[in-house]
């Protein structure tokens, strides 16, 4: 498969980045084949298109095996031989019993979003592989993971600004290391990719024993959700745009012709809304949400309709479904400092917070700064106010700073669901999802046909 000239088969992978959206570019080196594969293909890209462009290789020592260290250090010696810059970044501190491998997924991407802070780049590439998608599917196949089996997406946004961009996700591993072999490098085999203690090397293990039929079964399964979970996320944004608006500070209110739409579709807006509302990472259960709006609408439309779900409350009005964070559970009274506050809302660092703390409204304090307008119950006004973020000196509210209007206030509303991760797939359910809360825009993705990178 391989021409006369190594890489040469892998050029395209890179043609539609869009390397000038990004003085420098991180590219996650851990010394296995993949990983280094990219590092060599990525630096020829850039030499040849982009010679403004920095890259930086990163090196994340997890610190769980003694050797790590060591391979570190063998990374900083290749990339010192082709003259690349090099970084390692050590994930310190105690590490957990339980959840290992997530927890060292989630100390991995926020080691190399703050890797791209530093150096100034909007775009951090990984090395997973069309291997390395299927043994994904396969385990999300297993948990019954619905929209997951989508796989990872060849784009995501990390921590709401640096991109996330996996170009070698069509590539079979066996095609990088022979592109290795060609250049004759050699590269470092971690012993933990074959412990059969883990799920991904069980599943690894499995792939081997079948034949390509089942790896192509994987892929294809994969490419079916994900074109669905788009399409889905299409439909979501649409009509979000035609039913939905915020008639007040927290407040969600959804037209009920909502309900007429497509079943899949408004399940869809509703997981997401809810979420968001309730500033939980993750979205309800399908069933649940699907099963509330059937029960909704087969409901006598003259009488009130009210449930709680995900740490809000859903609330059926002739005037239309209200959607807001119902007042349990929310954060006790804090000292006020950057921070993400009940999943909800951004406080910023760069204004003076010495002495305040920040709590919600509260019912009394909404009842004295609630505006009242487009026809909505004076009750659920109030409601939904009492739940929004507040600073404080003492016991009085600072004024015109916890209305929980981003117009006049210092907390910047988030996406809860896609606070560390935003995969391609919902790039668009997201950004109507940000317009409608007031939420910051997404950066525009590093890519030269944005359509095209969304998956």
């Amino acid at each position: 498969m391989l021409s006369d000239h190594p890489g040469t088969a892998f050029r395209n992978v890179f043609a539609d980045i869009d390397l000038g959206s990004s003085s420098a570019i991180i590219s996650a080196v851990s010394g296995g084949s993949d990983s280094t594969a990219l590092l060599f293909l990525l630096n020829d890209h850039i030499k040849r298109h982009a010679p403004h462009c920095k890259l930086v290789a990163v090196t994340v020592d997890h610190g769980l095996r003694t050797e790590s260290a060591r391979e570190a250090e063998a990374v900083a010696q290749l990339c010192r031989a082709h003259g690349i810059d090099h970084d390692v970044r050590s994930w310190s501190g105690e590490k957990p019993a339980t959840g290992l491998a997530a927890a060292s997924r989630d100390a991995r991407y926020r080691l190399l979003t703050e890797a791209a802070r530093r150096y100034g780049a909007a775009i951090v590439v990984t090395g997973h592989t069309a291997d390395d998608q299927a043994e994904t599917v396969l385990m999300r196949q297993a948990r019954g993971d619905g929209l997951g089996i989508a796989g990872m997406a060849r784009l995501t946004l990390l921590d709401g600004d640096c991109w996330l961009l996996r170009p070698l996700l069509g590539v079979r591993r066996a095609e990088l290391r022979d592109y290795l072999a060609a250049r004759g490098q050699d590269w470092i085999d971690d012993p933990s990719n074959i412990n059969q203690r883990y799920e991904r090397p069980r599943i690894r293990a499995a792939l081997n024993d079948t034949d390509d039929m089942c790896f192509a079964a994987a892929l294809a399964s994969s490419a079916v959700v994900a074109a669905r979970r788009m399409e889905l996320g299409h439909e979501a944004a649409m009509l979000l745009r035609a039913y939905a608006d915020r008639p007040s500070p927290g407040l969600i209110r959804l037209d009920p012709k909502l309900l007429d739409a497509s079943p899949e579709a408004a399940t869809h807006l509703v997981r997401i809304l809810l979420a968001c509302i309730g500033g939980t990472p993750r979205l309800v259960d399908q069933p649940r949400v699907a099963a509330l709006l059937g029960a909704m609408k087969t409901a006598d439309s003259r009488k009130p309709f009210r449930a709680t779900m995900s740490r809000s409350v859903i609330d059926r009005r002739a005037s239309g479904i209200f959607l807001y964070r119902e007042t349990r559970n929310l954060p006790q009274p804090q000292p006020a400092k950057a921070m993400i506050w009940d999943g909800r809302y951004r406080l910023a660092g760069n204004v003076d917070l010495e002495d305040l703390t920040i709590a919600a409204i509260g019912n009394a304090e909404a009842g004295g700064v609630m505006k009242v307008e487009n026809g909505v119950p004076e009750s659920l006004a109030r409601a939904a106010l009492s739940a929004q973020p507040a600073l404080w000196r003492s016991d009085k509210r600072v004024p015109d700073a916890g209305l929980g209007s981003p117009e006049n206030s210092l907390f910047q509303p988030v996406l809860a669901p896609w606070l560390r991760f935003l995969p391609g797939f919902d790039l668009e359910a997201a950004s109507a999802a940000a317009e409608l809360l007031g939420a910051a825009a997404l950066p525009q993705p590093p890519c030269a046909d944005h359509i095209a990178c969304k998956a």
